[in-house]
């Protein structure tokens, strides 16, 4: 049997689909790889404790692919680079991402305001231009302080964004104001209502100078100006870190007859110490039960973890589970959330030149997808359906969720912890019934986890280039493809039943047609 196809799901580039020479850096990869692959076996579910069953005989619910909605990005000005380009069509083409979300739109790197009655919109609307002729539409930050409408000096990050209040909030109102309706001049009413335009960055979290009082003000202002020049124009904030402030912006925009659209706001796993398995589902759950119905609930930033550099969970399988886990969790509980970021074409501290350096970009330097690029490929994958499966909770450290699209159905498993925990691999049965017993079925096998999908440990074996070659790249571009196989199973009437072995921080995936 042919156990150890090395094919990936989908192209990446022509240009990266030449044939790799020196492949031998791939042998000690995918022996291993073999080594799970026939670890699998068509056993019964009896001698195995992690137990599915997946029956297609009970009504199905709704799948949403909230994931999708939004990814995130650095600042604006990197929008105008072809690669940064070059990364977002890729996701979007792969992931299918449909906004993409970026600080700095006022930034002067934008030159978006020459003095304080003085607006040029050619590199917004060169930036917009595109996100729109890809299929994209912009979540847009409205952030940061144009130096000519600016309080004071105070900036952060290496691209220097202007941190301070406005020095008169009819200035900024008026910026606003125009912003909006020079976008109706360029792209109509009907297109601008279907954005959504979030108030600044994390006020609460190093980004804004004033108080959040002052935010709030600022909030008002921002929200008078988007519906001034047109009531359904989604606005929306306080865009906080660590899902700060929600109740008293909900107070303030309720006292004061504000208009409010949706609340956004941010988390990641590592903003409550120690790091706990399924904090996401926990905070969101309790943010999601005091946001109003009425109103969207948009996570504009999240991703595995702000961890230390040494750790590389980024670049990993760690992070391919965490997504598939998460995404497990917050069905239904959340309308937007944007991984941070897509690419690390990112320069909040300068711009790093290693290929791999602890960032959150789903797409390495020079194109190189990585494992957490591979998990959002085979949620992409999944059905807009989900199938009734038991127990819905899970395991320890095993979740599962089955899907189908009408066509095929795929099944994805996820063996995640925390980081620093022991986690050996989980042997997981699956049991579906209510099959055709007229049928054959042939299933295929997908994974992700530190022994297939592994360019970053083919990048430390080739010494930690800092600028690859051609060839390494295209070796690299290979190491990151998700190999698959046939998968051995058990047949038993209108039910079949196979064994999946996931290694720690692995994904796998099983899909058959129906």
């Amino acid at each position: 049997r042919d156990f150890c196809l090395s094919r990936g799901l989908g192209d990446v580039y022509k240009r990266q689909q030449r044939r790799v020479r020196g492949r031998s850096l791939l042998i000690p990869v995918l022996l291993v790889a073999c080594i799970y692959f026939v670890s699998v076996n068509a056993a019964a579910c009896s001698n195995t404790t992690q137990v599915f069953q997946v029956d297609l005989t009970k009504p199905t619910t709704v799948w949403s692919h909230f994931w999708e909605k939004c990814v995130g990005s650095g600042h604006a000005h990197l929008g105008l680079r072809e690669d940064w380009r070059e990364h977002l069509k890729l996701a979007h083409d792969k992931l299918g991402f449909q906004y993409v979300r970026f600080h700095g739109l006022f930034d002067d790197d934008m030159s978006v305001m020459l003095s304080e009655t003085a607006f040029s919109w050619y590199n917004v609307d060169n930036l917009f231009d595109f996100l729109l002729s890809i299929g994209m539409k912009p979540l847009v930050e409205l952030s940061f302080m144009p130096e000519a409408i600016a309080s004071g000096t105070s900036t952060i990050m290496h691209y220097k964004a202007n941190i301070t209040p406005p020095k008169n909030y009819t200035l900024w109102y008026n910026l606003i104001h125009e912003f909006a309706s020079h976008l109706v001049s360029r792209y109509g009413r009907e297109e601008i209502r279907q954005w959504y335009f979030e108030t600044w960055n994390e006020p609460n979290c190093g980004f804004w100078s004033g108080s959040f009082d002052d935010y709030l003000t600022l909030y008002q202002y921002t929200s008078r100006a988007i519906k001034a020049v047109d009531p359904l124009f989604k606005v929306g904030g306080p865009a906080t870190c660590q899902s700060g402030h929600i109740s008293e912006m909900l107070d303030y925009t309720s006292k004061n007859k504000i208009a409010i659209d949706f609340i956004s706001t941010h988390e990641y796993p590592t903003d409550i110490q120690p790091v706990q398995r399924g904090i996401l589902k926990k905070v969101i759950s309790q943010v999601r039960s005091i946001v109003p119905s009425n109103l969207e609930l948009l996570y504009t930033e999240y991703n595995d973890g702000l961890y230390a550099y040494d750790t590389f969970s980024h670049e990993t399988g760690y992070a391919s589970a965490f997504i598939v886990k998460n995404m497990i969790d917050l069905q239904g509980l959340v309308d937007v959330l944007s991984w941070w970021t897509f690419s690390d074409i990112f320069e909040e501290g300068g711009q790093v030149s290693s290929v791999f350096h602890q960032n959150w970009g789903l797409i390495a330097l020079n194109t190189i997808p990585k494992p957490s690029f591979r998990a959002f490929e085979l949620l992409h994958r999944t059905g807009n359906r989900r199938i009734y499966t038991t127990p819905d909770s899970g395991y320890a450290t095993v979740d599962l969720v089955a899907t189908t699209n009408g066509t095929e159905i795929l099944i994805l498993i996820s063996n995640h912890d925390v980081l620093g925990k022991p986690l050996d691999a989980q042997t997981v049965c699956v049991n579906v019934v209510g099959l055709n017993t007229a049928k054959n079925y042939a299933l295929t096998l997908y994974r992700i986890d530190d022994d297939t999908v592994n360019p970053f440990f083919v990048w430390k074996n080739m010494g930690m280039p800092t600028y690859p070659t051609q060839a390494q790249i295209q070796t690299l571009v290979k190491a990151s493809e998700v190999p698959f196989s046939n998968l051995p199973y058990e047949r038993n009437g209108e039910s079949l039943s196979f064994n999946v072995v996931v290694p720690p921080h692995g994904v796998a995936a099983v899909a058959f047609n129906i």
